[in-house]
């Protein structure tokens, strides 16, 4: 998405593809962009958010762990809750949407916290 010939930094696996690498001009407001997708549309309007973004990294990293763990106990419980009220092929069908969305869950808050690490000062390595 960006000029690779711009800036050479190491960013590991998981690294959002929206946000510029550490150090690049223009990477915390990338980053702010990204974190704020990951968040309710109401942090949008929250100054202190938008004027700090360790603390808008944060926030994210909580709420979307907090949406992961939501998916996973509505997963642990969706046959029980719901295989007396729906035919089996829809639950399986809502299951396999479960895990679709725990996955990308997943992904999301290694990216959350990878963008905090970079916000508070930490240096990726390539590990070769």
């Amino acid at each position: 998405m960006f000029d690779d010939h711009e800036i050479h930094v190491y960013v590991p696996p998981g690294w959002p593809v929206t946000v510029r690498p550490p150090g690049a001009e223009g990477w915390q407001r990338t980053a702010t962009a990204f974190l704020l997708e990951c968040c309710p549309p109401e942090y949008r309007s929250y100054p202190v958010l938008l004027r700090h973004p360790q603390l808008l990294a944060r926030f994210a990293s909580e709420f979307v762990a907090g949406q992961l763990a939501a998916t996973q106990r509505n997963l642990a419980g969706l046959r029980t809750n719901m295989s007396q009220l729906l035919p089996p092929p829809t639950v399986d069908a809502a299951v396999a949407v479960l895990h679709a969305e725990q996955a990308r869950l997943v992904r999301v808050q290694r990216a959350c916290n990878l963008v905090e690490a970079a916000l508070r000062g930490g240096a990726f390595r390539s590990k070769l």
